[in-house]
């Protein structure tokens, strides 16, 4: 079968472990693929939540040339506000809260914004309807 439709976003990362544990901790995602590029000698690594076909494609880099900051974030959602208050409290106490959590209403919902290790924005949220949305806009 092909793949249709959106299936990745690639982020470059400075330690490929560092970031693989962050979003195992943060966003319940595992890796699904790992190499070495033939071509470019660069470690990639493909992880995933498993609950649809899309991938955070990991490329290690000696620097990131550009993070996605809290405006323009990876957004995930959790099984419920205690979930989102359990991370949300971690990642405060390990430093790397950036907002939250808040309660924005529909369709937006309970929300927490999280920095990875390489300042890329992971917002883990609660009642945002997104396919509720898209299944009324078919």
């Amino acid at each position: 079968m092909t793949d249709l439709g959106l299936t990745h976003i690639a982020l470059e990362v400075t330690n490929i472990n560092k970031s693989i544990s962050f979003y195992e901790k943060y966003a319940g995602m595992k890796v699904v693929h790992r190499r070495i590029d033939k071509t470019t000698g660069i470690e990639v690594a493909w992880i995933s939540d498993l609950s649809r076909p899309f991938a955070i494609v990991l490329l290690q880099s000696t620097q990131v040339n550009g993070t996605l900051s809290p405006q323009s974030h990876l957004g995930v959602a959790c099984k419920s506000r205690e979930e989102i208050d359990r991370l949300a409290n971690l990642a405060s106490l390990e430093g790397i809260l950036l907002k939250g959590p808040v309660d924005w209403g529909f369709p937006v919902g309970y929300f927490a914004l999280i920095a990875d290790p390489d300042g890329h924005t992971l917002e883990i949220a609660y009642g945002q309807k997104v396919q509720l949305t898209i299944e009324n806009h078919q």
